[in-house]
């Protein structure tokens, strides 16, 4: 019989509280296996539970004090040796101790007295068995690693294209600086104090946050199609300016919809990045654009957009006005619930004031990207 990859690497455990049955086994096996022998059940399982368990054992079903049955019982229980073939080993011959063993997890059934090449055999096809197994475990394991690095990867990269993208917007109004980094920390802000409100519950999932705050930096994406007179003018807009500035909208969502068509597959935050895009300026009384949308018709998404975006508007310095006090800011946006803004989202806007506060100084226009 040739030795294969598992031949002397492979320690073989055999049970039997008969000495003579152990020399037989012993001979037969150790010319092509480490072989250790127990003269008990409860020896067995010390050596089996001991810093190495062995690959297989051959288990004697007939014992005192504890038989064959107790051993396999405790052996498949414990996490350390619970996959370890066994093999009965025994000189019964009712079918009913042999489904008994298989049903507790034996793994192979031999009669006594043993064929040598028969013991051989069997041990042989099980220690592969066992090595495929462990092949399979350990390549599903590698392959479910990889999985998990490509997705973070590929997060990575999607996350880089849409602050790729929304700096693009950015460079047309180049005053807003951090105004990214803020409106995402204020989305999130409002996403996870409403999360367990009854009417965002359903919506408000962990995983949908996180969509949201990705999709957040490209609500003004739209702005690259307005032209510079209208986006950089210092003063106030005439009407027909205010009609062109307010097309970004539009634009902003036609422009990720048309992504989201030459995707092959569904790519979940660009569904909400153009919901986003688009309704963001709507207003809770219905007085708001492209779409003059009111209530609940307004998606959840664009709501939280729309409070982050003109609180982080109103902080800010832009061409046509000086940036305004914390304080005042946060008293237009409460002065709007109702009107403007969701009430339920400006009373998440209260409770976490310090919050938008705190992100606010960290991320402000002040301090370096």
């Amino acid at each position: 019989m040739s030795n294969d990859h598992n031949s002397l690497q492979a320690t073989i455990l055999i049970v039997d509280d008969t000495p003579e049955n152990l020399a037989v086994l012993s001979e037969v096996l150790q010319p092509y296996w480490r072989v250790r022998a127990a003269t008990s059940g409860r020896r067995a399982l010390q050596i089996a539970f001991g810093e190495s368990p062995p690959d297989l054992i051959l288990l004697d079903v007939m014992m005192p004090e504890m038989d064959g049955f107790d051993v396999l019982a405790e052996l498949r229980a414990d996490a350390r040796t619970a996959d370890v073939p066994v093999i009965f080993v025994t000189a019964l011959d009712a079918i009913e101790d042999e489904e008994r063993g298989l049903d507790l997890g034996a793994v192979d059934y031999i009669t006594k007295p043993i064929r040598p090449t028969i013991v051989q055999a069997r041990i042989r096809t099980h220690l592969e068995l066992k090595h495929a197994r462990e092949l399979l475990r350990n390549e599903n394991s590698y392959l479910e690693a990889e999985v998990v690095r490509r997705m973070r990867q590929n997060q990575i990269i999607q996350e880089v294209s849409i602050h790729a993208l929304a700096r693009l917007a950015e460079t047309r109004d180049p005053e807003t600086g951090n105004h990214l980094r803020r409106t995402q920390g204020y989305v999130r802000t409002l996403a996870e104090d409403l999360r367990a409100h009854q009417r965002f519950a359903n919506y408000l999932q962990p995983h949908t946050i996180d969509l949201l705050v990705r999709s957040a930096p490209l609500h003004d994406i739209g702005k690259v199609g307005i032209p510079d007179h209208v986006l950089l003018k210092p003063g106030k807009l005439t009407a027909d300016e205010w009609a062109i500035m307010q097309t970004h909208a539009r634009l902003g969502h036609d422009a990720i919809e048309a992504a989201e068509k030459d995707a092959e597959e569904t790519v979940e935050f660009l569904a909400i990045a153009k919901e986003i895009a688009r309704h963001h300026h709507e207003k809770w009384d219905g007085s708001g654009y492209p779409d003059g949308l009111s209530g609940d018709s307004i998606p959840i998404s664009a709501r939280l957009m729309a409070l982050a975006d003109v609180f982080d508007a109103l902080i800010s310095r832009r061409v046509y006005k000086p940036p305004m006090p914390l304080a005042e800011a946060s008293a237009i946006i409460i002065e709007g619930r109702g009107t403007h803004f969701d009430p339920d989202i400006v009373d998440a806007f209260v409770r976490r004031s310090g919050t938008f506060s705190e992100i606010a100084t960290r991320f402000s226009d002040d301090e370096q990207d």
